[in-house]
């Protein structure tokens, strides 16, 4: 793990390296400047003329100076470096994300993703900004603090070995406690996350189902949980600073009382006022030390967690990867499914697809329908390789998918799916998703097609109207008009409607079925409707049922051999005449 976060460090490691290297000396600086102190006091002591105490008083400067130069540095590199290390995490993780197949995803869910994205990385940042400057100043200071005062008074130093002990194992305990929490912690963050997702994008459902208070007693409850965890870990570290406190009292106490004793006791022939000054200020040093010690002890079990939670996403791979050999071209729009079978996940105790024998030919208009659950979507979304069949074998061109170059395959299966999504933007910046070389005459020309030219043109700034993140400033109709119009920008050989015509009046429908049929006649075209209208005029249909083809065939074929074609459409008909 630290070998994989080493590597987003890149071209930051000369911040890296100097962000120590400039807190050593800084170290080094503030360690001497007491001893020059004591050498100033014990001179002093003696008597001594005014040139020395100005000699002395100018060195003493110039190291602080130097000194407070040096601690400069040190953080203007540690900047540098920690928010570039967290840069280049943000982009290892995203760019990991964007490769994952659906079926990633749906391990991690997006609540999930975003909280690692975010809060995770930030916790990561904060312990790398404190290892590369407090985690090297700390034990440095302690070390060279700890040699400085055995040096100035040895038998002095035996009090640091009698508090030592129990600040390391007040630490230990503390960390021990409190890291299952932090564990526990950032999975509620998730939970946290999912509901403000879930709320803010159905805010509009929440709003006419009259839910708020359902919602926010939801929050509340997350933020709760999130609330007593935190508070129970915090409870456990907020005996860190009691303890630090403890420690440099009782520190404060063994030196003033044995090197009062030892003064007093030998007449200062032992022990002198100038060393045991510089004692003290070496104590403190040494204690503060061991209290930011304390401190990253706390920042890395808190990241520790958080280490693990990035590293998970960034040790996934992708369930669909390219081959080593790719084709990187599809000769047509042919489709054969071979005895399919798919399920989600390895682990599901039934296949959602089960023997599935298809065969479609290049060009042909194909419709599906079927009840709800009955797996239309997941017949789609193996086409351009979305998730992965399971068993069988699916060939576009002639060609398993699974042979295909994804990028190649995926340009030429554009999907329209049930969930359409706009992007904040002008139109032309949200159809141009489908091509971003397509010219404004394109754009019209496929916009036609979709029969959105016509409430295009209605906008105040046609094509140049900004659409809202989500699509929210166009209604159910429109987005879908202009989520068609950006899959056939792609000119793709396989075009593919997953119930994108829903929320459009049967004479669009229609209108956009003849447009298909006059101009795009070669690409292959599948539609999944709920409307039998909007099938009857397809080449084949297929009715689907609990992941099985129950019939395949004409419009008329099956209104007299299928059962349950025949009852969804006298159902609808009924319907219709009943509304007339």
């Amino acid at each position: 793990m630290i070998k994989k976060f080493a590597s987003c460090i890149r071209e930051y490691k000369r911040d890296t390296i100097l962000t120590p290297l400039f807190v050593m000396l800084e170290v080094i600086l503030e360690c001497i400047i007491p001893l020059m102190s004591a050498k100033l006091v014990n001179a002093l002591e003696k008597g001594t003329d005014m040139g020395m105490v100005v000699k002395y008083g100018i060195v003493m400067l110039v190291m602080a100076f130097a000194s407070l130069g040096c601690g400069a540095l040190s953080g203007y590199y540690c900047a540098r470096a920690s928010c570039g290390f967290a840069k280049n995490l943000r982009h290892d993780l995203f760019y990991k994300v964007q490769d994952f197949s659906f079926a990633n995803i749906d391990k991690f869910s997006t609540s999930s993703l975003v909280t690692r994205l975010t809060t995770d990385v930030t916790n990561i940042q904060n312990a790398f900004m404190m290892i590369i400057r407090v985690a090297v100043r700390c034990p440095f200071m302690l070390i060279f603090a700890l040699a400085m005062a055995t040096y100035m008074a040895p038998s002095l130093s035996v009090v640091y070995l009698m508090v030592l002990p129990l600040l390391v194992i007040g630490m230990i305990i503390m960390t021990a406690k409190a890291l299952p929490l932090f564990n526990r912690l950032f999975k509620k963050y998730d939970a946290l996350n999912e509901s403000v997702q879930e709320n803010v994008s159905g805010i509009r459902v929440v709003k006419a189902f009259v839910r708020e208070r359902y919602e926010i007693e939801r929050f509340n409850k997350a933020s709760q949980d999130l609330k007593g965890d935190f508070t129970g870990a915090e409870k456990i570290l907020a005996f860190n600073a009691p303890l630090m406190q403890f420690c440099i009292h009782l520190t404060m106490l063994g030196i003033g009382y044995l090197g009062a004793k030892q003064i007093v006791g030998s007449g200062g022939t032992k022990l002198n006022v100038g060393n045991m000054q510089s004692m003290i200020t070496y104590s403190m040093q040494i204690l503060m030390s061991l209290m930011f010690i304390s401190m990253i002890f706390v920042m890395v079990t808190m990241s520790i967690a958080s280490a693990k939670r990035v590293a998970e996403v960034l040790d996934d791979e992708s369930t669909i990867k390219n081959p080593d050999d790719p084709v990187m071209e599809v000769r047509d729009g042919s489709i054969d499914f071979n005895n399919v079978k798919f399920a989600y996940s390895a682990e599901a105790d039934k296949n959602v697809l089960e023997n599935i024998d298809l065969h479609i030919k290049s060009g042909q208009t194909i419709g599906v329908i079927g009840g709800t659950g009955s797996s239309k979507s997941s017949l789609i979304q193996l086409i351009p390789r979305l998730y992965d069949v399971t068993g069988g074998e699916l060939l576009v061109g002639g060609v398993d998918v699974r042979n295909y170059d994804l990028n190649t395959l995926r340009g030429e299966v554009s999907v329209v799916l049930q969930k359409n999504v706009l992007f904040s933007g002008t139109v032309k910046e949200n159809l141009r998703w489908g091509d971003e070389n397509a010219t404004d005459e394109d754009i019209e020309r496929v916009c036609k097609l979709a029969q959105a030219d016509e409430f295009i043109q209605r906008f105040p700034d046609k094509y140049d109207t900004h659409i809202e993140q989500g699509g929210t400033n166009v209604s159910g109709g429109q987005k879908q008009r202009l989520c068609i119009a950006r899959a056939l920008l792609g000119k793709p050989k396989i075009l593919i409607l997953d119930d994108s015509t829903s929320a459009v009046d049967t004479k669009t429908d229609a209108l956009i079925r003849k447009a298909f049929a006059e101009e795009i006649p070669d690409t292959t075209k599948i539609i999944i409707a709920q409307r039998i209208s909007s099938v009857q005029d397809a080449d084949q249909i297929i009715v689907l049922e609990g992941g099985h083809i129950n019939a395949v065939g004409t419009h008329e074929q099956l209104l007299e051999t299928n059962e349950i074609y025949k009852e969804v459409y006298t159902s609808q008909n009924k319907q219709n005449e009943e509304v007339s």
